[in-house]
């Protein structure tokens, strides 16, 4: 009535010796590059909107860390004067929401990126993300008061 079942099932495949295994601290590496990758990306555009000394500085040690992190990859760096707008340029525009929005990001992906760092015990990345974390959520009281 049914037809038997000829191949392997998904199970004895991941059980596979030929297939890659990563170890926990291997996926913990990726996962926290990722985040700071993404709050190095953040921080770009936070930088051609409302440009700051702090955050190049800031840009400049999350890029060294996904590097660290990455076995020496420097990561992918939008220009300053490349960064997206929201809708386009922000020329006759406030963009005072916009920039008060990429500090909350950034504030949650420094969250994350602390998490993950953490649990891996690399004390650096977890200091880097930990200031981040103290700067954005000033930056953010400080944009929203104004």
């Amino acid at each position: 009535m049914y037809e038997p079942i000829r191949t392997k099932s998904v199970h004895s495949m991941a059980d596979d010796a030929g297939f890659p295994h990563r170890s926990r601290e291997e996926e913990l590496d990726i996962q926290l590059a990722g985040h700071l990758a993404a709050l190095l990306a953040v921080t770009d555009e936070l930088r051609a909107l409302a440009p700051d000394a702090g955050l190049d500085a800031a840009a400049d040690r999350l890029a060294a860390q996904v590097a660290r992190l990455r076995g020496g990859a420097r990561p992918p760096r939008a220009s300053v004067a490349a960064a997206i707008r929201p809708h386009g340029s922000t020329r006759g525009r406030d963009p005072q929401p916009h920039v008060a929005a990429l500090h909350q990001r950034a504030h949650a992906l420094a969250g994350r990126a602390l998490v993950v760092a953490a649990s891996r015990a690399d004390t650096a990345a977890a200091i880097l993300a930990a200031e981040r974390m103290d700067a954005h959520a000033d930056a953010t009281r400080l944009v929203g008061a104004s």
